[in-house]
């Protein structure tokens, strides 16, 4: 049932301070990892895992998340991963060794997969139909705000504090967004007395999703298929997804109602969510690595660059919600999306060791108006024609497609960069020969230069072609992470004929989703 007035906005406010918790710690723990190391005393492989570990835990329990608020009523759901969220993160504060702060992070990420799609049901109850945009607005701030300013905050709590303080910071909010929880928001009947469970497809789950998460976050690290438990984790995942369909189509009580993909428009939506997550985490990865790790940038900074498209999201969200509900057709918009992350994309893979942060204004508020226009079209194709408690099934499959798109894009990238930088630093090295007037004119220079400032003619050549072994280094990362956003725009661009697989639908209220 909707409600009005000050008890509509107050658990507005609630799903949101919820959802910002999970959406922050997805990615505020990042740029922490070098501190844990170092303090826990871990290697940098080792340490990665408390961010492999949250992922692949949320990424499990994100399809399961509309049968676990079905089964034990969706308030209580809701209250229990806010609750349990909120020990986990003081467990990772005060965790002593590094194990520990691992088997705290899955903690965390379980709970933090119940937050997300049990949040938008609640927010898709408690706003009319007529009001979805604005809710879908509001809702947004924590999809685009919280991936984007997790890091700024973990980079400032780091520098200013001590890493056990970004898991600290979630104490006060989740306490607050616990106890509003329990006031405000309405109970919903428990469907799970009496009914078995399906214990089959829950360990079949997280097998095979677990494994594919895992493969593509530590594949890279682990030079993929050279390593042993990367092929199997990969046998792993084929076989499990296999049986997990099977056991889910043929038993009467699924966790995950694939029945539910006899809809056409939510299985197109599936797809071109899939592909957002790759354009949204993929751009994402790349930007702030390229920004701090070659442009020279801090992470506080990074944050800050970032932000105004962040905001011309948000602002844009209301107006897109408006179109929708006056009937422009969710894939126009969607595909006007696309063509400007194209133009985003394509701006960027011009960038130049000499581009400041002035230039990434603009084509950073593209992204911002290309974001408005993918999120609530794209999730209004998927789950805008389900009703009921498939609305909860629905969100929960479409998170976990943005999720694991996502984790394809960081996964592919990875390996794009990996396998053009070697690309681009060997065609540089054909031009660094006695024959290239460029380059003998260019190591004089360097050379003359070092000379000039007392060295010996020996120290100075050497040092300049260090001084050349430096700029042919950047120039072939620089021309890698062009490579990156034009690939990324590539894909978005081409995905366009997705969006028309789904039905064209009159009078379609916009849906809100998130993560």
């Amino acid at each position: 049932m909707a409600e009005t007035g000050f008890k509509k906005w107050i658990i507005t406010i609630t799903v949101i301070t919820a959802s910002l918790l999970e959406l922050i710690d997805t990615t505020i723990v990042n740029v922490s990892i070098p501190q844990i190391q170092g303090n826990l005393g871990a290697t940098l492989t080792d340490a990665a895992w408390v961010v492999t570990g949250y992922s692949v835990a949320n990424v499990i329990i994100l399809p399961m998340s509309g049968w676990l608020g079905s089964f034990f009523g969706r308030k209580n759901y809701f209250l229990t991963s806010i609750i349990i969220f909120t020990i986990a993160s003081f467990l990772c504060g005060n965790a002593h060794s590094l194990s520990e702060l691992v088997g705290f992070r899955i903690l965390q990420g379980m709970a933090g997969g119940g937050l997300i799609s049990t949040a938008q049901a609640i927010l898709l109850d408690t706003w009319p139909r007529e009001q979805i945009g604005t809710a879908t607005a509001l809702f947004g701030l924590g999809a685009i705000v919280g991936p984007t300013i997790g890091p700024t905050i973990g980079g400032y709590i780091t520098d200013n504090f001590s890493w056990p303080w970004i898991f600290y910071v979630n104490l006060p909010i989740g306490a607050l967004a616990a106890t509003f929880t329990y006031m405000f928001v309405q109970s919903t009947p428990s469907d799970g007395r009496g009914k078995p469970i399906d214990w089959w497809g829950i360990g079949l789950l997280a097998v095979a999703i677990g494994s594919l998460q895992t493969i593509l976050e530590k594949g890279e690290d682990e030079d993929w298929f050279s390593t042993g438990y990367i092929i199997v984790l990969t046998v792993l995942a084929v076989v499990g997804t296999l049986l997990f369909i099977w056991r889910e189509l043929s038993t009467d009580y699924p966790i995950v109602n694939f029945k539910i993909m006899r809809h056409r428009s939510f299985s197109a939506g599936m797809l071109t969510s899939f592909v957002l997550g790759l354009g949204l985490y993929g751009s994402q990865f790349v930007f702030p690595v390229f920004a701090q790790g070659l442009l020279g940038f801090s992470a506080q900074q990074t944050g800050l660059i970032l932000l105004p498209g962040g905001i011309f999201t948000i602002v844009m969200m209301p107006f897109v919600g408006v179109m929708l509900n006056k009937g422009v057709p969710a894939q126009f918009m969607a595909t006007v999306g696309m063509l400007l992350f194209f133009v985003f994309s394509w701006w960027l893979s011009t960038s130049t060791l000499a581009t400041g942060n002035h230039d990434f204004f603009w084509p950073l508020l593209i992204r911002g108006v290309a974001m408005a226009l993918l999120f609530v079209p794209l999730t209004t194709l998927a789950i805008g024609g389900l009703a009921g408690a498939e609305i909860g099934q629905g969100a929960g499959l479409n998170n976990m497609m943005r999720q694991l798109g996502g984790s394809f894009g960081i996964a592919g990238l990875t390996t794009l960069i990996h396998i053009r930088q070697a690309v681009h630093r060997n065609n540089l090295l054909t031009h660094i020969n006695q024959y290239n007037p460029v380059f003998i004119e260019r190591i004089n220079g360097l050379i003359q230069n070092f000379m000039a400032k007392g060295k010996s003619a020996s120290d100075a050549t050497k040092m300049a072609y260090s001084a050349m072994e430096g700029i042919v280094t950047k120039q072939s990362m620089l021309l890698t992470y062009d490579d990156a956003y034009w690939i990324v725009g590539i894909v978005l661009l081409c995905s366009i004929p997705l969006l028309y697989l789904a039905p064209f639908k009159k009078g379609q209220k916009a849906v809100a989703d998130t993560h």
